[in-house]
Formats: structure tokens, C-alpha cells, sequence
């Protein structure tokens, strides 16, 4: 599985003095571009490309709060994917040591930025896409294109 470690920041916090729901969404979104930046794609080859990827729902479920400068390890997987790679289901999971914190699942696709409609990705996507460990509830999406 794909992960990094972050802090659980002054600004992630909310006023009931633990991480505020959007800071997950936050750090999953910046776990997600390192991830592909690691495989190539840097936000520059996405404005080259000129596609980038597009979340239309996000499902977080809440174990145990994270507190103002916690240590969280945040994973990445892939949870679904369509066989052209146009729709995707990304999990992510947040741990404070070894205790289950939250867990992510994002379902989106690919955005052409000119067309401003979901296309299927190009192969260094479909790629880096292919590279993701799978979660073990992994399921073939149907595509977002219209056929």
C-alpha cells in the first residue's frame, strides 16, 4: 500500500479540538498527487495532458478522533476500477500508531479540462492506476463514458 506520514495540524482542527472531517479529504487529495507524482505524473504532466482526476462522491467513516499534532499515517488503494480506466473508487485509510483512525473511499474518474467531460485516461495513467495494492472489496466499475 502506498503511504506517508503527516501531522495532524492547527489548521485541521476544528472546534471540537480534533481533525475536522474536510482535513481527511485534504490529506487524501495530497496523497493521491504524491502518489502520482511519485509515477510520473506531477501536476505538470496533468496540465500537459490536460486531464486530471475528478471525485463525485466521498464516503468517511470515523473510528477514533485525531488530536492537534498527532502523527497520522494516511494509505492509498485502489478499491475499483472500470476495464478503461474512465471511472476509479480510491480508498484511503488514516492510522494514529497502529489504531484504524477513518477510512476514505472516493469514487471519480478521468476530466478532459478542454472537453470538460470524463474520458478514459491515457496508458501512464491506466499505469500508475494498474500500481495501486487493491483493497480486498476491489470491483470492476462500469465506465463513466457513453457508449
Amino acid at each position: 500500500m502506498f503511504e506517508k506520514t503527516f501531522v495532524a495540524g492547527w489548521g485541521d482542527m476544528d472546534y471540537n479540538a480534533h481533525m475536522r472531517n474536510t482535513a481527511y479529504l485534504d490529506k487524501a487529495a495530497d496523497l493521491r498527487m504524491m502518489f502520482f507524482a511519485e509515477h510520473g505524473l506531477p501536476m505538470s504532466e496533468f496540465m500537459r495532458l490536460r486531464i486530471g482526476p475528478v471525485v463525485m462522491r466521498d464516503e468517511i467513516e470515523y473510528f477514533r478522533e485525531v488530536k492537534l499534532l498527532q502523527s497520522l499515517r494516511v494509505g492509498l488503494m485502489l478499491a475499483g476500477v472500470s476495464p478503461d480506466g474512465s471511472r476509479f473508487r480510491l480508498r484511503n485509510l488514516f492510522w494514529v500508531d497502529e489504531t484504524l483512525v477513518a477510512r476514505l473511499t472516493s469514487t471519480g474518474g478521468w476530466l478532459d479540462l478542454e472537453a470538460r467531460k470524463l474520458v478514459a485516461p491515457p496508458d501512464l495513467i491506466m499505469a500508475a492506476q494498474a500500481d495501486l495494492a487493491r483493497s480486498e472489496d476491489f470491483a470492476e466499475l462500469p465506465s463513466s463514458l457513453k457508449g
